[in-house]
């Protein structure tokens, strides 16, 4: 998925961790129920929130976004987040295979002074898949997302997180690692000939390798039963070629969210 919305898209996703051990009072059941059948058990999260992150990946300069929270899961097989759409396939034993589709919004040069000369990076639209084991507090997951347009590149994902509830907060750690190939790195990363040019940046060949490791904590406070504020603070760590290209100024990319979310 695109990068600059991957912290918003897990904060986002976060907010599901809120659906259970607030009991809904019975007179609330009773009002929703009805809509809720005929909304065939939509479960949404709305809300807002804002984002201190890189103004590109691999800037040393930061900016603060804010970003709208759309959250929605159909029965216990669809799921659709500001990430995209995720739909289970197979459940089994703590197994989980989904098919995944979402957009990478790509880059422009006028994100940064440092991009000039570049050119834009069109938007594309996203299809993958996902496979995942839990058990008890942990999950380990590994995910391979194409891209379709824009950088046309292929990108992979393994990691593993953890969640804890406590009375009304929820705490959780996510450790993952990010690999993409050919495409996908001389989009972001490599300059050619023309680029150099235009740019006065040396020229790069940024070659398939692992591109980052990301490190992120959150906390979800669930103030209600359909109110909740979430915070979350993480790294990512650039490697390889990404690391070494002439675009990247600071390989340590730190990253803070903020948001509030209402559970309809």
């Amino acid at each position: 998925m695109a990068w600059m919305l991957s912290p918003a898209a897990a904060l986002a996703a976060d907010f599901n961790t809120g659906e259970a051990d607030i009991p809904v009072a019975s007179q609330e059941e009773e009002r929703v129920g009805g809509i809720r059948g005929k909304l065939h058990d939509w479960k949404v999260t709305a809300g807002f929130g804002a984002v201190y992150l890189p103004e590109y990946e691999g800037s040393d300069e930061y900016e603060v976004q804010p970003f709208p929270l759309i959250s929605a899961q159909f029965g216990d097989r669809v799921f659709l987040d500001t990430d995209g759409l995720k739909v289970d396939v197979w459940k089994q034993s703590g197994f989980r295979f989904a098919i995944t589709g979402g957009v990478d919004m790509g880059r422009k040069e006028d994100d940064s002074d440092y991009l000039r000369g570049l050119g834009d990076i069109d938007p594309g639209g996203v299809v993958g898949g996902l496979v995942s084991f839990e058990t008890g507090p942990f999950e380990f997951y590994a995910a391979l997302d194409k891209t379709i347009g824009g950088s046309e590149g292929l990108t992979g994902t393994i990691g593993t997180k953890a969640s804890y509830q406590y009375e009304r907060f929820i705490f959780s750690a996510d450790l993952s690692g990010t690999w993409a190939d050919d495409k996908h790195m001389e989009s972001y990363f490599g300059i050619n000939a023309a680029q150099s040019a235009r740019s006065g940046l040396a020229e790069y060949e940024a070659e398939a390798s692992f591109k980052r490791v990301d490190i992120k904590g959150t906390i979800t406070y669930l103030w209600t039963e359909h109110w909740m504020v979430t915070g979350a603070a993480g790294a990512g760590f650039l490697l390889g070629d990404v690391k070494d290209s002439p675009i990247v100024k600071e390989d340590v990319q730190p990253f803070a969210m903020l948001g509030v979310g209402y559970r309809f």
